[in-house]
C-alpha cells in the first residue's frame, strides 16, 4: 500500500486484495481450469456433514446461522468478517471470495468475477447515468434480471461469486464528479426508482420466496459520498458536512427505498466521513438507520479498506484494534480488505469489543448466503442449477443491451434536420476520438463485453462513411483540423462523436471544469464552419459538458448525448440518427454553464442556495441560474401534448383534532404524521389524469414528468419530481396517463431538523406546460 494515500477498489486495490486480483490478471482466459461453483454442505461428497444443522435445508434460516456460529473457534469467526472469507475444512466449507461486482453487466472488477475461455464475456449494458436517461423502471428490472441470470450461469462453472457490490445510488450532486456516470443522476425519486428495480432484478428469485436470493446485490457507497479527488481533496480524507434536512431530503432517500422497497441484502459504507464521523464507524447510520430504522435483512460491508483508511488516513482512532472495534461495534458486518482479520483478536483480548458482536456480524453475512442458497449443497441440484455458459450473451440479452441504449439516447437539440434520411445521403464524414472506440462505450465497473458495434460500424451500415478522429485521444492536445474540415467539406452530411471517457473522469478522478477537453471544441466548431451538410453533434461522456457554443451553432443542426451506451452503442446511435428509432431519453442531471463551476467548490455539500453569498444551489430542485440543459430535457421526432382530464380540486382541506395547536395559532406547515394523514382521512389523496397525445405522424415513447412545486417554506424546492410514467403512442394516438398523489407522502418536504412537513397554501402540479393549483388548508 502507498504511504501517501490509500488503495483504492478500482485504481489502486487494497494490498491485501491486490495480490489475489493480479494472480487472476495473469491468467490467460484459457488458463482458469476451475469449472465447479464454490459452495458448501457438500454432503454428496462427505456424508458426515448432513449431520450439521446449518447443512440441513428444511431447518429455518435462522436456526441455521445459529448452529453455524455455534460451532466456530474465534479465530474461525474473524475470517468470516472479511472479503476472502477463510473455509473451514473441518465443517466442509470452503473458501469464498465476496466482492464481485455488476454495476451494468458482470464486472470483472474485483476478485470474485474472471472471464475465461469458457465464457469470454458477458452482456455490458450502458453505463447507469444512460439507463437511467430512460425513466424506464420496467427496463431497470429487466437489465438487473439478466445481469443476474449470467451471473449465475458464470457461477455454475466456477467464474463468479453470488455477491455483487452494485449498485452505486449516490445523488450525482456536482457536475464535476467523476462517479456520477456510475449513479442514476441527481433526483432522489429517479435514483430510488432505479435502486429499487435494478435491486429487484438482480435479486427475485423466479419462485417468488422474498427470503431466497438470486443474487445478493449491494447499495453504494453510504452516504453523501461524491468527491473523489477535486484539487487535491481526496475521498479518503473529506469530511462532508451535510445538514439534517439535505441528509433526509436528498441523500438518503436512495438507500431508503433500496432497504425497504428492494429488500436489498447488503449496504455499503463510504470512504469519507459525515459530520466528522467516518461512515463505517458511525453507530447512527449504520445500526441506528439501516438496521434500526430501515430494519436491512442482510449484511452491512465496508468500502475497500474504509477501516484501514479511518485509522491510517483519517487518524480517527490511535490504534488499528480501536479502529476494528469501533466498525464492529457501529454496526460493521465485513471489511473488504484484510483489516478486521488482523485486527479484531486483539481487539477482543483489550476489552474493545466483545465476541457477541462478532457473532452478530457473521450471522448477518452467513444469512445473505444462506439466502442465497450456498449451504444447500450442490448448486446444480437447486433452482438455476441448469444455466450455464449457453444463458450469457444470448441474442436477447445482447438486443436488451441495444434496446437499453436506444431508450436513453436524449436528443438535446434538433432544427428539423433529423433523423438523416439514409437514400438522400450518399456519404457521411465521421469525425471524432469517439467516434470509432471500443472500451469508451463501457464506462467503468465494466466486463469484457459480448462483442462491440461503435458508433463508426453502426453507421457505416447504414450509409457510405469516411472517417477520421480528427484528435487522437480526447484530451486532444492537437487536433487535425485541416483534414477534418476537408471531409466535412466533401460529405453531404457530418457526424462529430466527441466527448470524455475514463481519462477525463472516473473514480479517483473529478473534473475542474465543464469545457470539452483539450481542442474539441475548436474542431466542433472549424468542422461545422466548413461542412458542406448537416452537422450532427454527438457527446459521449457520463457528466455535462458546457457546450452553449453548440447548442448557438446554426450549422450544427442536431445535438445527441449518448452517455456511455454499452456495448452496442453504435447500433443505438445508427438507429436514432437515421429515425429506426425515436429518440425518448430524458436528461438526468443539469448541464451546468463553466460559470458555475468556477463559483462554486465542489466541497460544498449544501443543496439548498444562499442569497446571502450568492451561493446558487444544486440540482434542478435548488438551482436558481441558468443552464445549458436542464433535468428532464429530451426531444422526440415528434410532438407529444398534454390535457387534464382529472385533477384534484383547488381546495384541499385537512381536518386536525379539536386540540391541535394550529387550530389556535397559525401555523406555516403541519406534520405529515397524525390522524389527518392516516389511510382513510378524508382528501388526502387524489388522482392526476393527463391524456397525452402523438400529434405527430410517426410512433414515440414519451416520459410524462409529474412536479410540484410547493409553497416556500423549511427551503423547499423550487420544484419536485412526485412521478414519471412512460408511453408508447401510434401517430395521432392518444391514452391517458394516470398518478396517485398522496398529500402527506408526496406533497410534503423535509424541514431544517429533517421532519416531514406539509406546507400550507397554493402548490402548484405540473405536467409539461400545464399547470394546475391546489390549496392545501386547515
Amino acid at each position: 500500500m502507498g504511504s501517501s494515500s490509500p488503495l483504492t477498489r478500482r485504481n489502486r486495490a487494497p494490498s491485501s486484495v491486490l495480490s489475489v486480483f493480479l494472480v487472476f490478471l495473469c491468467f490467460s482466459a484459457s488458463s482458469y481450469a476451475q469449472s465447479t461453483p464454490v459452495f458448501a454442505c457438500d454432503v454428496a461428497g462427505n456424508s458426515s456433514l448432513s449431520s450439521y444443522g446449518f447443512c440441513n435445508a428444511a431447518l429455518k434460516i435462522e436456526a441455521r446461522v445459529a448452529d453455524l456460529v455455534g460451532r466456530l473457534t474465534l479465530q474461525e469467526k474473524i475470517g468470516f468478517l472479511v472479503n476472502k472469507a477463510s473455509g473451514v475444512t473441518r465443517l466442509g466449507i470452503p473458501t469464498y471470495e465476496w466482492w464481485s461486482e455488476a454495476l451494468h453487466g458482470v464486472s470483472y472488477i474485483g476478485p470474485g468475477t474472471h472471464f475465461s475461455g469458457q465464457v469470454p464475456g458477458a452482456t455490458s449494458f450502458p453505463q447507469v447515468i444512460l439507463t437511467a436517461a430512460s425513466f424506464n423502471v420496467s427496463l431497470f428490472q429487466a437489465i438487473g434480471k439478466v445481469v443476474s441470470t449470467e451471473a449465475r450461469a458464470m457461477y455454475n462453472v466456477g467464474l463468479a461469486g453470488l455477491t455483487y457490490w452494485s449498485p452505486n445510488v449516490n445523488i450525482f450532486r456536482d457536475p464535476r464528479w467523476g462517479r456520477g456516470q456510475e449513479t442514476p443522476g441527481e433526483d432522489p425519486l429517479l435514483s430510488s426508482k432505479y435502486a429499487s428495480g435494478y435491486v429487484k432484478g438482480l435479486q427475485e428469485t423466479d419462485g417468488g420466496d422474498a427470503n431466497r436470493l438470486k443474487v445478493a446485490a449491494c447499495c453504494k457507497h453510504y452516504t453523501a459520498y461524491d468527491v473523489d479527488n477535486w484539487k487535491g481533496v481526496e475521498r479518503y480524507t473529506f469530511n462532508a458536512v451535510v445538514n439534517q434536512q439535505d441528509m433526509d431530503d436528498t441523500f438518503q432517500p436512495p438507500f431508503k427505498s433500496c432497504v425497504l422497497d428492494g429488500n436489498v441484502a447488503s449496504v455499503m459504507c463510504s470512504y469519507n466521513k459525515v459530520n466528522g464521523i467516518p461512515t463505517c464507524a458511525d453507530p447512527d447510520l449504520l445500526s441506528g438507520v439501516i438496521r434500526g430504522e430501515w430494519k436491512l435483512n442482510g449484511y452491512i460491508v465496508s468500502d475497500c479498506d474504509s477501516v484501514d483508511v479511518l485509522y491510517k488516513n483519517q487518524h480517527y482512532t490511535k490504534t488499528p484494534e480501536e479502529a476494528a472495534a469501533i466498525s464492529i461495534n457501529a454496526g460493521l458486518d465485513l471489511n473488504c480488505g484484510s483489516f478486521l482479520g488482523q485486527h479484531t483478536e486483539a481487539a477482543v483480548k483489550a476489552g474493545l469489543v466483545n465476541v457477541t458482536a462478532i457473532d452478530k456480524a457473521i450471522s448477518n453475512n452467513f444469512l445473505t448466503l444462506m439466502r442465497l442458497g450456498f449451504f444447500d449443497g450442490d448448486p446444480k441440484k437447486q433452482i438455476y442449477g441448469g444455466l450455464g455458459p449457453k444463458d450469457v450473451c444470448t441474442p436477447a440479452n445482447q438486443e436488451l443491451a441495444a434496446e437499453a441504449a436506444r431508450q436513453g439516447i436524449v436528443l438535446l437539440k434538433n432544427t428539423g434536420s433529423l433523423p438523416l434520411s439514409p437514400t438522400t445521403i450518399k456519404t457521411l464524414a465521421v469525425i471524432g476520438p469517439n467516434a470509432n472506440v471500443t472500451k469508451t462505450m463501457i464506462g467503468n465497473y465494466e466486463g469484457t463485453p459480448c462483442k462491440y458495434t461503435t458508433p463508426l460500424q453502426g453507421l457505416a451500415g447504414t450509409v457510405s462513411t469516411t472517417y477520421l478522429p480528427g484528435c487522437p485521444n480526447v484530451a486532444c492536445a492537437v487536433a487535425d483540423v485541416d483534414a477534418a474540415t476537408k471531409l466535412a467539406a466533401d460529405a453531404d452530411a457530418t457526424v462529430l462523436v466527441i466527448g470524455a471517457d475514463q481519462s477525463i473522469e472516473a473514480e479517483s478522478r473529478d473534473r475542474v471544469d465543464l469545457n470539452l477537453p483539450g481542442k474539441q471544441q475548436d474542431l466542433v466548431t472549424q468542422v461545422a464552419k466548413a461542412a458542406k451538410g448537416p452537422v450532427l453533434l454527438v457527446i459521449m461522456s457520463g457528466g455535462g459538458f458546457d457546450v452553449t457554443f453548440a447548442k448557438n451553432d446554426a450549422k450544427i443542426v442536431g445535438i445527441l448525448w449518448v452517455g456511455y451506451p454499452g456495448e452496442a452503442g453504435g447500433i443505438a446511435i445508427a438507429d436514432v440518427i437515421f429515425g429506426r428509432y425515436n429518440p425518448s431519453g430524458r436528461l438526468p442531471m443539469t448541464w451546468y454553464p463553466q460559470s458555475y463551476v468556477e463559483k462554486v467548490p465542489m466541497t460544498n455539500m449544501n443543496m439548498r442556495p444562499d442569497t446571502s453569498n450568492g451561493y446558487p444551489g444544486r440540482t434542478y430542485r435548488f438551482y436558481t441560474g441558468e443552464t445549458v440543459y436542464a433535468f428532464g430535457d429530451g426531444l422526440s421526432y415528434t410532438k407529444f401534448s398534454h390535457s387534464l382530464v382529472k385533477a384534484p380540486p383547488r381546495a384541499v382541506p385537512l381536518r386536525l383534532e379539536e386540540n391541535h395547536v394550529c387550530r389556535s395559532s397559525e401555523c406555516q406547515s403541519l406534520d405529515a404524521l397524525g390522524p389527518h394523514c392516516e389511510k382513510n382521512a378524508v382528501g388526502t389523496a387524489f388522482e392526476v389524469h393527463v391524456k397525452v397525445r402523438n400529434g405527430g405522424d410517426r410512433e414515440g415513447i414519451h416520459t410524462v414528468f409529474l412536479f410540484t412545486t410547493p409553497p416556500a417554506v423549511h427551503g423547499s424546492p423550487r420544484k419536485h419530481l412526485l412521478g414519471f410514467e412512460k408511453i408508447s403512442l401510434g401517430k395521432r394516438e392518444e391514452a391517458v396517463v394516470k398518478f396517485k398523489v398522496d398529500v402527506c407522502k408526496d406533497l410534503s418536504v423535509v424541514d431544517e431538523v429533517g421532519k416531514r412537513k406539509i406546507g400550507l397554501g397554493q402548490h402548484l402540479l405540473h405536467v409539461g406546460d400545464l399547470k394546475h393549483s391546489l390549496s392545501i388548508r386547515i
